[in-house]
């Protein structure tokens, strides 16, 4: 049987796509796999989630024939937060396809080539979005010259990333710039020619991926973010729940600073941190602490088939996007994905999800997801900074 662009649709949409949900949902990071994937409270285009924060005021004690507690029920907040809009997108030409058309074997390398070029764009964005603040920002510039741009941190950047380069007032600048090269010990990031001079950017200007300034999901920087009144549309001036702990200027990690930060955000928030989440510098300096103290490395295996490092039961996981100096401690049940749907393909009006691109030789297919990720319980979260690395 010959192949065709239909045999490939058929291919996506009945074997790639449960493969790709499973790959996108628990092997992007230890604690994505762990959060709770939900759509109870999808509202339109929006999350609406009720909170609720206190304790119950409905309990006391009393005389065996006096009056009984008053009923005071629980104190609510509503958070609310529009659903982020995520895609990636693949792309087959129309020779690849008839090249392919009697060998079943070149259409699946083919399928299988574009999937795992997918997989791995997606798996790279959407575990950097778990740590930022729903800005999209990858990097502000300290200086620039003709093509090249020196940042103040070039861990989110890659090469073959299109990007959008914006001014620090954030006016564009120029749309859909593709990385050339990436030098990591001087914090470059190298263009193309002719993608802009040294006088387009100024001191302050950033950089976001395409189309994607201010679109991300709400990650940890948001909940940290101490510049920013509201957190899901709530004042977190006014509700101090919203607040999470944190320690700064940690310097050289101990044992002890480790269990006053456990110990503290158990006694604010009365729940206790089930993950801790470092940058691998910082997982090297406890490594190190651990060994001089002559305390056994523990691990434990996580959902996903992840194995980490735990200190009293509790698994340390290292992230490459995690700020350097960083270590968050977290309580997973607090985190829900909110989504609209898994992640699915975008379909046309006649039910086609390969769409040839106008007056190109080409088919692309887009794999799309509609989600938000909310943090409950803001308070039981903490993060301390300032940890030198090893």
């Amino acid at each position: 049987m010959a192949i065709t662009i239909k045999n490939a649709e058929n291919a996506l949409k009945s074997f790639y796509l449960d493969a790709l949900s499973e790959q996108l949902n628990t092997n992007i990071n230890p604690f994505l796999a762990v959060i709770e994937k939900s759509s109870s409270y999808v509202s339109g285009k929006d999350v609406v989630v009720p909170v609720a924060h206190g304790v119950n005021g409905g309990f006391g004690a009393g005389t065996e024939d006096g009056d009984l507690p008053g009923c005071s029920g629980d104190r609510y907040s509503q958070f609310v937060a529009p659903l982020k809009n995520l895609y990636g997108v693949i792309q087959i030409s129309d020779k690849a396809v008839r090249a392919s058309e009697n060998s079943a074997g070149a259409m699946v390398n083919l399928l299988n080539t574009e999937m795992e070029s997918l997989i791995k764009a997606s798996k790279y964005n959407f575990g950097r979005m778990l740590f930022g603040d729903g800005s999209g920002r990858l990097c502000t510039v300290e200086n620039s010259q003709a093509n090249v741009l020196f940042v103040d941190d070039a861990t989110n950047v890659f090469e073959g990333l299109t990007v959008d380069l914006y001014s620090n007032v954030g006016n564009i600048i120029k749309k859909g710039i593709r990385v050339k090269e990436v030098n990591f010990n001087d914090k470059a990031i190298i263009f193309a020619q002719n993608s802009f001079s040294s006088g387009d950017v100024a001191v302050g200007a950033f950089i976001t991926v395409q189309n994607s300034n201010n679109n991300e999901i709400t990650g940890l920087g948001a909940i940290f973010n101490e510049e920013s009144s509201l957190l899901y549309g709530v004042n977190k001036i006014s509700n101090k729940w919203l607040r999470p702990y944190e320690m700064k200027e940690v310097g050289e990690i101990s044992e002890m600073d480790i269990q006053t930060a456990l110990d503290e955000i158990e006694q604010i928030s009365g729940s206790a941190p089930d993950i801790i989440i470092c940058s691998m510098g910082v997982r090297r300096a406890l490594q190190q602490l651990f060994s001089a103290n002559r305390r056994v490395i523990d691990t434990v295996e996580l959902a996903g088939g992840y194995k980490a490092m735990s200190y009293n039961g509790i698994p340390i996981v290292a992230d490459r996007f995690c700020p350097n100096g960083t270590m968050y401690m977290l309580n997973s049940k607090d985190f829900t994905l909110h989504q609209l749907c898994d992640w699915q393909w975008l379909a046309g009006d006649d039910g086609r999800i390969l769409q040839q691109v106008p007056g190109k030789p080409v088919y692309t297919a887009t794999l799309v997801k509609y989600a938000e990720l909310i943090c409950s319980h803001p308070c039981a979260q903490g993060r301390l900074t300032g940890i030198t690395e090893a």
